[in-house]
């Protein structure tokens, strides 16, 4: 058990962020009912309805769980990098929707057709109100998943699967708009949050900058017993 717990302590972040995420999210979802602020650009009216984006709008939740996961049992260090980079910009995220309750009118009142794809996104709008929105979590995390795989020296290395990885990001964010989940402004304030966070995560290397400081606390502390 001990052996266990010390090969796979690293998910206890990982839960604990998990839960926090959950919860406070789901409060959000039940406080905010009437938003105070409103998004909306010019560019969203142009952008046409398209349920078709329903399956990589729901593939997200496969892709980023799958990044991480392989991450944290194949690497560790690239683990510790993508959580920290969503972690961090879920964090502003929920922060953002406390203190500036927003929403928007984008949803079409009525489905323009019937199919399995417009049943689909009426489930998903029975189950996601139209706020909370901003930046998009849906464009963020597909970002951070697509750079797990790129910095994963394994994932890189197939050019089928780095091409898979970056068609499933980009239906990704595309889904968003067009099944009028968020306005463009949801997206391309996600991307100016992820460009600042690869800089932070990857460029930087905030994760090795603690572990250093880590390890000369830890120096530290043992020239001090001695």
């Amino acid at each position: 058990m001990k052996t266990f717990f010390e090969r796979y302590k690293h998910a206890i972040p990982l839960i604990i962020y998990a839960l926090i995420y959950c919860v406070w999210f789901a409060y959000l979802e039940k406080k905010v009912k009437y938003p105070q602020f409103i998004i909306h650009m010019k560019v969203d009216d142009i952008i046409p309805f398209c349920e078709v984006f329903i399956v990589p709008y729901f593939l997200w939740f496969l892709y980023v769980s799958a990044a991480v996961l392989y991450c944290f049992f194949r690497n560790k260090q690239e683990y510790y990098k993508t959580c920290v980079f969503l972690f961090t910009g879920m964090t502003v995220f929920l922060v953002i929707s406390t203190l500036w309750p927003n929403g928007h009118h984008l949803r079409p009142y009525v489905m323009p057709r019937e199919n399995i794809f417009t049943a689909l996104v009426s489930g998903l709008y029975r189950a996601d109100t139209p706020t909370n929105l901003w930046p998009s979590i849906h464009v963020y995390n597909s970002i951070g998943a697509h750079l797990a795989v790129l910095h994963n020296q394994r994932l890189a290395a197939g050019k089928k699967v780095r091409t898979a990885s970056l068609v499933l990001c980009v239906s990704i964010i595309f889904s968003t708009v067009f099944l009028k989940q968020h306005s463009m402004f949801d997206v391309l304030t996600a991307f100016v949050m992820a460009v600042v966070m690869y800089w932070i995560v990857y460029q930087a290397d905030v994760v090795a900058m603690y572990q250093a400081y880590r390890s000369g606390i830890k120096r530290n502390r043992r020239v001090r017993r001695v």
